[in-house]
């Protein structure tokens, strides 16, 4: 599907609320026992990348909806009608709705978009500060040109994410919850059926909720998935990377919560748990 036609910016918009980093060699990819072959995670191999700037958070809902407004752009998913919901965040009451049969959480909700994440009657006034969701590549694509910026490419992204530890699963280190303290918003409990959300959060959580990594972004695993530049297989133009889990992955059932994990949707996927971050040349 095409998208609507956006005039980039130049010099950039957004570009106050970047870390420049300096760029150099490090290790990327993981093959330790919690990584998926399959997805590519490995082998470690040595990168070389330039100074870049990124963002320190996700864009989000106020964020997008200054670009909505400026603009009068449409997602995808308004244009389609609809986006996948997970089934946990719709109240008892919800008219039934599709499932998908290999993951029956999903649920294709008419009305859901980045204004109604869980589709009609809900809506954003009190997540301004969240991630926005339901945004497909092209739409992350389109805020990057008007706001003057790009998607980061996975390179950096899991460069940036790592903020500066080599070798770790976690922006802060291999513990998942050092000394019982809960650094991001992934699942808890029993997946799908039950969530204690002990880390305060049921579904997404404010850009900024957890501490920032030691090159001062945040969230950089958990809350929401995060497009890349990339394609997921340069042999298999089909898909586009997204790093990061969000606040679904629980080691149950998906360990893509660590800053080497990737996961690849095609390029007009639109999800409530899917958003981005931007960067920059330096």
């Amino acid at each position: 599907m095409e998208v609507d036609a956006v005039e980039t910016c130049d010099p950039p918009r957004r570009a106050g609320d970047l870390v420049l980093l300096d760029g150099g060699e490090f290790l990327m990819g993981s093959e330790d026992a919690h990584a998926y072959p399959e997805d590519g995670e490995g082998p470690v191999r040595a990168v070389r990348l330039e100074a870049f700037r990124i963002s320190r958070t996700a864009v989000s809902n106020v964020e997008f909806g200054e670009f909505v407004a400026a603009t009068g752009y449409r997602t995808e998913a308004e244009r389609w009608g609809w986006s996948f919901v997970f089934g946990g965040l719709l109240p008892d009451d919800f008219p039934p709705t599709r499932g998908v049969a290999a993951t029956p959480w999903w649920r294709q909700v008419e009305g859901a978009d980045w204004r109604r994440p869980e589709g009609p009657g809900s809506d954003v006034d009190q997540r301004g500060d969240h991630p926005v969701v339901h945004v497909s590549w092209s739409d992350a694509r389109a805020y990057c040109a008007w706001a003057g910026l790009r998607l980061p490419t996975e390179a950096e992204w899991e460069y940036a994410a790592r903020g500066g530890l080599a070798g770790r699963a976690f922006p802060w280190g291999d513990e998942l919850e050092p000394g019982g303290r809960h650094l991001m918003n992934v699942w808890q409990g029993e997946f799908p059926r039950r969530n204690t959300f002990a880390d305060g959060w049921l579904g997404t959580c404010p850009v900024d909720a957890f501490p920032p990594n030691g090159f001062g972004l945040h969230n950089t695993t958990g809350n929401v998935w995060e497009w890349c530049a990339d394609w997921f297989d340069p042999g298999d133009r089909t898909r586009r990377s997204a790093r990061g889990g969000s606040y679904l992955c629980h080691d149950s059932y998906c360990r893509r919560y660590r800053v080497s994990a990737r996961q690849g949707l095609t390029p007009d996927s639109t999800t409530g748990n899917t958003g981005f971050r931007c960067a920059l040349d330096a």
